[in-house]
């Protein structure tokens, strides 16, 4: 072989060998992406789970699967997703991280689609409530219900020992 085959093979060894160190600090310390967070807003929040960072090339809730069998007043069948940050929090079962984002799709028995819940963990936002900002949004995408919502708070208070969360164990 040449020197310019050998050097471009090394080259080739070397970029490669970045990304997969790069592949597997990401999945030691997850991080989203470049795009900032929304922060308490239903509209920025909307927007960044449809549009900036899709919900639907998340990962589902482990072990849970699409359209589980779900309860009220979410529905009769749920898929739920989960962003990174969470995924990390959940394996590691000390409680849902600052920015973990739980998107719950609901469907009725005869799998239509309803509403879709988002529970999105800010810091400092609403200690009383786990710090948890709370979404519904319609089919259409409009906020239905954002922000400190008293009806999720007061259901979801009774897992407050997990975190606010009913889907699974995460502490």
């Amino acid at each position: 072989m040449t020197k310019k085959v050998i050097l471009t093979i090394l080259i080739s060894l070397f970029v490669l060998s970045l990304a997969l160190s790069a592949n597997a600090i990401h999945k030691i310390i997850p991080s989203e992406t470049t795009i900032p967070e929304p922060g308490a807003d239903a509209e920025k929040l909307n927007e960044y789970l449809i549009i900036h960072n899709p919900y639907r090339a998340w990962s589902l809730w482990p072990e849970k699967g699409r359209l589980y069998k779900g309860t009220e007043p979410h529905g009769a069948l749920l898929t739920t997703f989960v962003n990174d940050t969470a995924m990390h929090s959940i394996k590691k079962k000390k409680g849902m991280a600052d920015g973990s984002i739980i998107v719950k799709e609901n469907y009725t028995a005869d799998r239509k689609f309803t509403s879709l819940s988002v529970m999105y963990k800010i810091k400092g936002y609403n200690p009383e409530g786990g710090d948890w900002f709370w979404a519904k949004y319609s089919p259409d995408g409009k906020a239905e219900a954002s922000g400190k919502v008293k009806g999720c708070i007061d259901c979801h208070s009774k897992m407050k020992n997990n975190d606010f969360i009913f889907t699974g164990k995460v502490k």
